[in-house]
């Protein structure tokens, strides 16, 4: 999906990053920045870590094996192969490559991380993976390897396999080529690890929490287009606004996702002839669970959606590793790496996102059935049994609907021991946000489907009534949109492009943009 860019340059400081600087870095390509204050505190602490590891006394991840092998005193002269080792071991990630964004992501919270000065790292090592990011080389990272606690190891380690000149990776035209040849083009030396530097790589959340950031962004942008939806297939069934009234919601029931979509509703349906038309003489006393609650749906998952972004600020104010080096200059082993509560979030969103995409359905159901659509021919064909309208694409949204079902089955309470039961809980957490992408994919595709759907059942409203029930400013905006490129009702025709398309309209926001150009921002 698109947003706006909000930064073409992000910097790197001891004051962190927001979510807004991931999404920039993941999707948008902006130029990652080092502070020189951010390096002087690397530089700083990783002068300590040196005196440790000169030192007679072990210390975990600086002169010791790691994990289950962390008893073992590793030589002086053994420790830069024990970084190396690490990292070709932990690259063991298998299947499909996973997506560009998602590896931007990780690499730049990983060095956001390295950057805080709470790792160890000498600066080169930060600066070498800036200076990746910055050049548009992206490392190959499978989708199977993490679980979600002692970080992202798979994942992270197949980028830090890249910054030692090793490993592979894409080009910034997306064509996979020997690391070597990249890092050469780009000017890049691949450094040689020190103690502490392979483990500060790996140890860290920054895979589920950079999917997590991105499905907050997408979730927050398909919300609203839900609302807008939903108000469209009410203009479609002939359904009322007055369940909509403020009065209703923050007052009653004071939610505060529950208002917004509420308001949204109200507005997007605001000075509608269609609405209008049967205020008065409408002998139906409620409108059907999947309109009428709509807000009470969508606006339980804008307060969801809202705890997550609380969760997901305060894990990217973390400084993330083991051990770690505390402000006093102790250097402690800990277990901030396990992913519980980014993990707990993801599930979460995966059910708020087949609970929305659910409703939906529903409502599309409702204007293709002839018994509960008050009027509208079977399916809005244009000749019911010669044609099928859009009997097949409410198959298709269904098929979404369940596939989003099976995903919202939570990663988060699954544990599989590993490490020679050193690691005898983990989180899931990275195959939680692996289906969660899966599932707000399938939500949006959800929501175009109701909204070719809807737009359909009003322009047959308009055309059976002689021009007289039309849509309010916002659905005809919406719909004036929509026909520029995907037909009205007609003959049966081919019908999967004009879906791709409208898909393609609802993850951009243009949908919500014409929507807001008559109704002003929506929430």
């Amino acid at each position: 999906m698109t947003a706006a860019v909000l930064s073409q340059e992000v910097t790197l400081s001891s004051s962190g990053v927001t979510p807004e600087d991931v999404i920039a870095v993941a999707r948008h390509n902006a130029t990652v920045v080092l502070s020189a204050e951010a390096l002087a505190g690397v530089e700083r602490v990783r002068s300590h870590i040196e005196e440790l590891a000169h030192s007679d006394t072990p210390a975990y991840g600086i002169s010791t094996g790691f994990g289950a092998l962390a008893n073992r005193h590793i030589p002086e002269d053994m420790r830069t192969q024990l970084q190396k080792s690490l990292i070709r071991s932990h690259s063991a990630g298998m299947g499909p490559a996973v997506e560009r964004e998602v590896v931007r992501a990780l690499m730049f919270l990983r060095a956001k991380t390295l950057a805080s000065g709470r790792t160890g790292v000498r600066p080169v090592v930060v600066q070498t993976m800036v200076d990746v990011l910055n050049a548009g080389i992206t490392p190959v990272v499978r989708e199977f390897g993490s679980l979600g606690c002692s970080g992202d190891l798979a994942p992270l380690s197949h980028c830090a396999l890249v910054l030692m000149g090793e490993g592979e990776a894409a080009g910034p035209d997306g064509e996979i080529r020997p690391v070597p040849e990249l890092l050469a083009e780009a000017g890049i030396t691949p450094i040689e690890l020190a103690e502490k530097e392979g483990l500060a790589l790996v140890n860290g959340t920054d895979g589920m929490l950079g999917m997590l950031l991105m499905a907050i962004a997408d979730l927050k942008m398909l919300l609203t287009t839900a609302d807008i939806t939903a108000a469209l297939s009410v203009e479609g069934l002939l359904g009322t606004d007055q369940v909509f009234l403020p009065e209703l919601h923050m007052e009653l029931r004071p939610h505060p996702g529950q208002a917004a979509s509420a308001d949204n509703m109200l507005r997007v349906l605001a000075n509608s002839p269609i609405v209008a038309s049967h205020r008065v003489g409408d002998n139906r006393v409620q409108d059907a669970y999947s309109l009428r609650c709509a807000p009470q749906v969508a606006g339980a998952a804008r307060d969801t959606v809202d705890h997550a972004l609380m969760v997901a600020t305060r894990e990217l104010a973390a400084a993330i590793d083991n051990p770690v080096v505390l402000p006093d200059g102790r250097v402690s082993s800990n277990g901030n790496f396990h992913g519980a509560p980014v993990a707990y979030v993801l599930d979460f969103l995966a059910i708020v996102s087949a609970d929305v995409a659910s409703i939906a359905e529903r409502r599309t159901d409702r204007m293709l059935d002839p018994a509960r659509s008050h009027g509208l021919p079977a399916f809005l064909a244009g000749d019911p049994g010669v044609d099928s309208g859009l009997m097949i694409a409410q198959y298709t949204q269904a098929g979404l609907v369940s596939d989003s079902k099976r995903l919202a089955v939570p990663a988060s309470v699954d544990s599989i021991p590993s490490s020679a039961m050193q690691e005898d809980h983990v989180s899931m957490g990275w195959h939680a946000a692996r289906k969660l992408r899966r599932s707000v994919e399938n939500l949006r595709r959800v929501l175009a489907i109701e909204l070719v759907t809807a737009t359909r059942a009003i322009d047959m409203r308009t055309s059976m009534s002689d021009g007289e029930l039309v849509p309010g400013p916002a659905g005809a905006a919406v719909i004036g949109l929509l026909r520029e490129t995907v037909q009205g009702p007609g003959s049966d025709r081919f019908l999967s492009p004009e879906l791709e398309e409208a898909d393609r309209l609802v993850g951009s926001g243009a949908i919500r943009a014409a929507a807001e150009s008559a109704t002003g921002p929506l929430n």
